[in-house]
C-alpha cells in the first residue's frame, strides 16, 4: 500500500514537469483618451470580471474631468488603478500608483510608491525596468485601431529577449493585442497585456448606449489569459 502512494505521488511530480502550470497573464486596460458617459460604468463591470489594473490615460484633459471620472468609480477598485498624468489623483484618490511616459517623465519630488513606464525598446526595458514596478514595452504587433503602427520588434527578437531575461513577468506587451495573439505573447515571456483597441472598437458611445459587447469579449480574454 505504502508503495502504491509513493508510485502515485511519484507520477504527479512527473506529470506536473512535463505539464507545468501556465501562469496567469496580468490584464491591464487603457482608457480612451475621450471622456464619455458610460466610462465609469464599464471600468466598475471590467474590474467585477476580473481586470487586473486600469491605467487612466487623458492626454491634455483637465484635472476635474478625471477627478470626476474616480468618483465615479468604486472605491475599491482605485487600489488598481494607475494614472498617466496629473499624478497628485494618486494620493488623493489613493490610487495604485503613477505611469512614466515621454509626456511625464519624471516621478513628482519625493514620490514613493508604485511606478510603471513606458518602453519602446529593449535597451528601455533593460534600463528602466529595475526601477518601476513593471514596464510596458511597443508596439509589439500591428496596430488594430491603427493599422499604420507596424510591429517593431521580430519574434526572433522577442524570443532571445525572453532567454536573456530582458523579458519576463515584470514586461507587459502592449499594442496589436487581441485574443487571438496571447499564445504568442505567452510564449514571448511577458507578464501580461495592455488592452485598448481591441476591446474599445466593440462599444460607440455615439451610436449605442450598450456595452455588452465589451464586457462579453473580456470574458474571452480572461479565459484566455488565465
Amino acid at each position: 500500500m505504502q508503495n502504491y502512494s509513493f508510485i502515485r505521488t511519484f507520477v504527479k511530480i512527473l506529470v506536473r514537469k512535463e505539464n507545468p502550470r501556465k501562469e496567469k497573464m496580468k490584464l491591464i486596460l487603457l482608457t480612451t483618451p475621450d471622456f464619455f458617459v458610460q466610462e465609469n460604468t464599464i471600468i466598475n463591470a471590467l474590474f467585477s470580471e476580473g481586470l487586473d489594473m486600469l491605467h487612466i490615460l487623458k492626454p491634455n484633459s483637465e484635472p476635474v474631468y478625471c477627478e470626476r471620472l474616480l468618483k465615479l468609480i468604486d472605491k475599491e477598485w482605485h487600489k488598481k488603478i494607475v494614472t498617466h498624468e496629473h499624478f497628485y489623483l494618486k494620493s488623493e484618490f489613493k490610487l495604485r500608483g503613477i505611469h512614466l511616459s515621454p509626456r511625464n517623465p519624471e516621478p513628482p519630488s519625493k514620490y514613493r510608491g508604485h511606478v510603471s513606464c513606458s518602453c519602446y525598446n529593449l535597451e528601455d526595458v533593460e534600463r528602466r525596468k529595475p526601477k518601476c514596478d513593471y514596464v510596458f514595452l511597443s508596439q509589439i504587433f500591428q496596430g488594430i485601431t491603427r493599422p499604420d503602427l507596424e510591429g517593431s520588434f521580430s519574434p526572433e527578437e522577442l524570443l532571445d529577449a525572453k532567454r536573456r531575461g530582458v523579458i519576463d513577468s515584470k514586461v507587459m506587451a502592449f499594442g496589436g493585442i487581441s485574443i487571438d495573439r496571447l499564445d504568442a505573447v505567452r510564449e514571448y515571456g511577458f507578464g501580461g497585456v495592455v488592452i485598448f483597441g481591441d476591446i474599445w472598437k466593440r462599444f460607440d458611445y455615439h451610436l449605442s448606449s450598450s456595452y455588452k459587447g465589451v464586457i462579453n469579449y473580456f470574458k474571452l480574454l480572461r479565459n484566455k489569459a488565465n
